[in-house]
């Protein structure tokens, strides 16, 4: 606390040293409330989006059996064709004929191919769990993430249509193309990795050059492309590769301009018979948008945020990739912001109208997910649609803008999941957006993030990024930093139980209890019962991580491998660099930058259980590693002695700013990093480690036998980059100051798919101007120690316990769950039970 109130001083001093001209509509320093309110009023102060946002709520979530049954409709007449123009032909048919919706109040319009909130079918992914599921398992039945089929006809429909995917789809060509040591450590057997999000579902985790689209428009692009492939000769090896994915991309351009030019049409006839004066020459505008950006460029703001919203349904269509995000999008959309401004077009107000109302729209895409997805991570969204605002424009200088203040206040008048906005932050960042940063966090919906220009752009320098691009990165997803328009980085690629390599580390690479107890997993590199030092601990974790990220990344690469066969995506290789001049899609390697980042989860449930046995075993001698081994294999029970002394602030854990805890995190995190930076994958890229779990640390944990931290069985794994919380007690007893200081003594930019820290605060604890000017202390503390990205939930237990009692008078409250919000009562109750039981700070 001391700290902190001797940096508001100079906090203060700020407010004249770095103004800013962006002002937004609001006061930089409105208070928009301290937490959710019960029985809250309306946020925003445009009807209309009031009752948009009313509608989302309202809407079942559905499962639409239009996009399946178009896509293996054109499958079927295009059999003999190469894939990527069985592709594009599929995406033509789905452009071409699906069902167009324009809903009451819209004002953008179009949606993934399926009504608002409705979720559609991707059979060249996967089917084999559709068909399980609707007969087994139904959706509607889940405890949570549920999905409903609207009537009998539809669900022996998708039966029917699914049946001809089998053997078809990438994740049975995977899974026929993985060996047995990769399948046992994969979600098919022990756990030890996951990697079934790119099994079940397109590549997604990037952002597209909105740059590129919003100055040639669809028209522009497709000259750039006929271009080329007049270019092309009939010498060049791959000729016939590269003729048939310029065919793709021309194919997909096109039917891109036919699709927007069916919505002005629509429209167009809405307008005609609408009897409402007002509401006929809103849909007269659409109509005259869509006609502007069907193949032109857009020439106002409300026509370029039209033409965003086309593109990124566009390729949830194409791909149903996860986090397909937005960009800088103060930065690409500020010209058109800044020349209504300057012919005094619309007022602001308007501008922002239009931003809250594509704010609600963003939360229209939803995602069926097969139910081992789910139960390791909950939401029924796309999932990590960010939208990052803030930063250094890419001569070093900051770049905020009246849009960075706009977009804000969009998102703390709607309060909605989406989009996940993320404030970029610098040693010069404006006083005035620290503070409107902090008032939307203290409202109490999870939003924004926060990530730290320092280490990120070291992170993507790392990647081998010019300096110009590395300081116009974007977050994508819940955690990741990337080039947009340049970068394909396969992020979030998988998911590794550090938890689960380190039970192998403590009995010789076998598991330790339950069904499997004593079944040879990984390599045996020693046990608690063999190693005669602290050091041959140390050693097998090494050997034990060295071999596990062997079988996580050719795993990873027959994975890549089988995407580029099955799932070519020509319509969004068109917006990254390199794609159509090379003549390759980006799953190919046509991207300028080409990755696979899978990340780290658990690490501080390793380090910890590391504490642990420095300390009583090889340190004090109070315990021998058999009787440490015997306690995690009867998941403590007969050992509560143990258990409490494993758990009590005797033993020094991590977060509690302890260096001999630390260091072992340290020596973790950057074990891990080791062994996966630097590999290379199928596109010409290499591998980029990531440290983070989002809220995967619960579905993972239900499949990890208690360890040395003072885990049970099935207990949460540690979250992200945050100290250890079990049953038995937090871990971190010291408040967020000595958090900070743990956690940033590792070098962030390390993990080049970048980390995550979690913090709760409960709301008295961030009241009033001092709270506020403490919080902001905080961040400042963070950034200048060089943490990467953190975010905050200012909620106490007390009011999720109570949302729990009462669900349905919390229905749109909103938590920060890892790197998303969500409804909290519609989350598992194993992940609200892990929100209420992390440690709830006080300054």
């Amino acid at each position: 606390m001391d700290n902190f109130q001797a940096d508001i001083a100079c906090l203060h001093g700020l407010k004249t040293a770095a103004r800013t001209e962006a002002r937004g509509t609001e006061r930089y320093d409105k208070v928009y409330g301290l937490g959710y309110e019960v029985g809250h009023e309306d946020w925003s102060p445009y009807p209309r989006v009031n009752r948009l946002r009313q509608a989302f709520l309202d809407r079942p979530y559905d499962i639409d059996v239009e996009r399946l049954r178009l896509v293996t409709e054109s499958y079927k007449c295009n059999e003999a064709m190469p894939r990527i123009l069985q592709c594009a032909y599929a995406f033509e048919n789905i452009l071409l004929n699906t069902t167009l919706h324009i809903y009451e109040d819209d004002l953008i319009l179009g949606e993934i191919a399926a009504p608002a909130k409705a979720s559609p079918i991707y059979p060249e992914f996967s089917v084999s769990w559709i068909i399980e599921e609707i007969r087994n398992s139904p959706f509607e039945e889940r405890e949570n993430d549920q999905f409903f089929i609207r009537s009998d006809a539809d669900r022996a429909e998708i039966l029917e249509l699914c049946e001809y995917w089998k053997g078809k789809s990438a994740n049975e060509i995977i899974t026929a193309h993985l060996d047995d040591d990769q399948k046992k450590g994969s979600h098919m057997g022990e756990k030890v990795f996951q990697t079934n999000n790119y099994h079940f579902a397109g590549i997604g985790h990037f952002a597209m050059d909105f740059n590129k689209l919003m100055t040639l428009g669809y028209d522009g692009v497709i000259e750039q492309a006929k271009s080329c492939f007049e270019k092309l000769s009939k010498q060049d090896p791959d000729y016939s590769d590269k003729r048939d994915y310029y065919k793709a991309t021309l194919i997909c351009l096109q039917a891109a301009k036919q699709y927007i030019a069916r919505y002005a049409q629509l429209a167009t006839e809405l307008a005609v018979a609408e009897t409402n004066a007002s509401r006929k020459q809103e849909l007269q505008n659409m109509a005259l948008n869509c006609r502007q950006i069907a193949g032109g460029v857009p020439e106002t703001f409300w026509q370029a945020i039209q033409l965003f919203n086309f593109a990124v349904t566009l390729t949830q269509i194409e791909g149903n990739g996860h986090s397909i995000s937005y960009g800088r999008m103060d930065q690409w959309l500020y010209p058109f912001y800044a020349e209504d401004v300057r012919r005094n077009a619309v007022p602001k107000e308007f501008i922002l109208e239009l931003l809250e109302v594509l704010y609600v729209k963003m939360n229209n895409p939803t995602k069926l997910k097969d139910k081992g997805t789910v139960k390791v991570r909950n939401g029924r969204g796309f999932g990590g649609e960010s939208l990052t605002i803030g930063g250094v424009d890419v001569n070093g200088n900051d770049a905020t803008n009246d849009l960075t203040m706009l977009m804000l206040e969009a998102s703390v008048h709607t309060r909605m999941m989406n989009p996940w906005v993320c404030v970029r932050m610098h040693e010069h960042t404006p006083y005035e957006l620290k503070i409107k940063t902090i008032e939307c966090i203290r409202a109490g919906y999870g939003h924004p993030k926060l990530f730290n220009d320092g280490p990120a752009i070291k992170a993507m320098l790392a990647k081998g990024v010019t300096l110009e691009e590395a300081r116009d990165y974007a977050v994508v997803g819940c955690v990741e930093p990337t080039i947009p328009g340049k970068e394909h980085g396969w992020l979030d690629a998988g998911y590794v139980n550090t938890a689960k390599m380190m039970e192998m580390v403590i009995n010789g690479g076998r598991i330790l209890s339950g069904p499997d107890a004593g079944k040879q997993l990984g390599p045996d590199t020693g046990s608690l019962e063999t190693y005669k030092s602290f050091d041959d601990v140390l050693e097998s974790v090494d050997k034990q991580f060295a071999y596990w990220c062997d079988q996580l990344c050719s795993c990873l690469n027959v994975t890549d491998k089988i995407h580029r066969r099955v799932k070519p995506t020509p319509y969004i290789s068109a917006f990254f660099e390199g794609c159509i001049e090379s003549g390759k899609d980006m799953t190919y390697g046509g991207a300028k930058y080409n990755g696979t980042a899978p990340q780290a989860a658990g690490v501080a449930t390793c380090a910890d259980s590391l504490v642990t046995i420095k300390k009583l075993i090889f340190d004090d001698k109070k315990y021998t590693g058999k009787q440490l081994l015997d306690a995690v294999k009867a998941n403590w029970q007969g050992h509560e002695k143990l258990y409490a002394l494993v758990n009590s602030s005797k033993i020094p854990h991590y977060g509690n700013d302890i260096d001999e805890a630390d260091d072992l995190f340290r020596f973790m995190f950057e074990c891990y990093c080791r062994h996966i930076k630097g590999r290379k994958n199928p596109r010409g890229g290499q591998f980029s480690p990531g440290v983070y779990t989002v809220n995967a640390n619960v579905g993972m944990g239900l499949y990890t036998n208690a360890s040395l931290d003072g885990r049970k069985n099935e207990e949460p794994i540690s979250d992200n980059m945050g100290p250890v919380h079990t049953q038995g007690g937090s871990h971190d007893i010291c408040g967020p100051t000595a958090i900070v200081n743990s956690v940033t003594k590792v070098d962030h930019s390390q993990a080049t798919n970048g980390t995550l820290l979690n913090l709760r605060f409960p709301e008295d604890s961030v009241s009033g101007v001092e709270g506020r000017d403490i919080l902001v202390s905080f961040v400042d503390e963070y950034m200048a120690k060089q943490g990467m990205h953190v975010q905050f939930n200012i909620m106490s237990s007390e009011k999720m316990r109570a949302a729990q009692k009462n669900p349905e008078m919390y229905k749109d409250m909103l938590v920060r769950v890892a790197g998303y919000s969500a409804y909290f009562v519609e989350l598992g109750k194993p992940l609200q039970d892990d929100l209420i039981q992390r440690t709830e700070l006080r300054f």
